[in-house]
């Protein structure tokens, strides 16, 4: 294997490559950011008396938006409170939704960053230090680095989600059979940690309750081509290993909420290593709700 030195470009300094230009390439394809499944909602989008917002994207379950503001160079005060104001905009024009700002800078000094991690103990925060590098041939490459995450909270859910209650009609009309059944047999095994678990059908998500109190140490999203189910539980680089070699799909951890997000179809269930692995990951969110 030889070793090849990467040229590393300044984005504020080069004469062909401007904020216009990295918001262009973001805006094409913007899962480049390290932000899971997300898509464009809308650029420069206008701020009543505010100005207009860099990107607004959206999680593909429809159930999360970013607010990114991109600046070249290093970030700065006004950089920090305008990427704030525009999440508070849009947090308060959509409540259905969970809003994360995200600021995207070259560099993020060490006091800019002790700032920034102030606000984020109370608003949900991340900063990206985005770098460029010369591959040569008129390209370039981006790398996308999080210096900051959103703070990890283990508030209950219910505590901040909407209330509105549903039934199995309502879920049954958005996900398939399938989905569905996977969910039913994923109720069995909760019930082997305690009888008395139920399903709370909610339109966010299927809950558990416990003798009528929510109890949401797993929650259930069925979808049309499988179920998604997340259970919370602190992550670790040895719960990450066992994940990595037990063959269940998982498509992100959420740091907010610590809970790791794992696909489930209907042939999941039927290899025995990767159902064994699934029913492990959600003994040890029960264990540790029951903490």
């Amino acid at each position: 294997m030889n070793y090849q030195r990467i040229e590393t470009i300044s984005l504020k300094r080069s004469r062909d490559l401007s904020e216009q230009w990295l918001q262009d390439t973001i805006a094409r394809d913007p899962t480049i950011l390290g932000l899971g499944e997300v898509f464009l909602r809308e650029r420069e989008r206008v701020q009543v008396g505010a100005g207009r917002l860099d990107l607004l994207l959206q999680d593909v379950d429809d159930e999360r938006r970013y607010e990114v503001e991109i600046q070249l160079g290093q970030t700065d005060e006004s950089h920090i409170i305008r990427t704030i104001e525009y999440w508070d905009i849009e947090r308060r024009r959509h409540p259905n939704y969970e809003h994360i700002a995200v600021i995207v800078a070259e560099e993020i000094t060490g006091r800019f960053l002790n700032v920034i991690s102030l606000f984020n103990r109370s608003i949900p925060l991340i900063a990206l230090q985005v770098k460029a590098v010369n591959l040569g041939e008129d390209r370039v490459g981006l790398f996308f680095t999080r210096v900051l995450d959103t703070v990890t909270s283990f508030a209950d859910d219910e505590d901040d989600e909407p209330k509105e209650d549903a039934d199995r009609g309502y879920w049954e009309a958005r996900a398939s059979k399938e989905s569905l059944a996977a969910l039913d047999a994923m109720l069995k095994v909760v019930q082997q940690f305690d009888a008395s678990l139920q399903l709370n059908y909610r339109k966010p998500y299927i809950g558990l309750a416990r003798n009528g109190k929510p109890d949401n140490f797993i929650i259930f999203k069925p979808q049309k081509g499988a179920l998604r189910i997340e259970p919370r539980v602190a992550r670790t680089p040895e719960r990450d290993a066992a994940i990595e070699v037990s063959g269940l799909d998982v498509l992100e951890y959420r740091v907010r909420w610590s809970r790791y997000l794992v696909k489930v179809a209907a042939a999941d269930l039927k290899r025995e290593q990767t159902r064994a692995a699934l029913e492990h990951l959600m003994r040890e969110a029960f264990d540790q709700g029951e903490k």
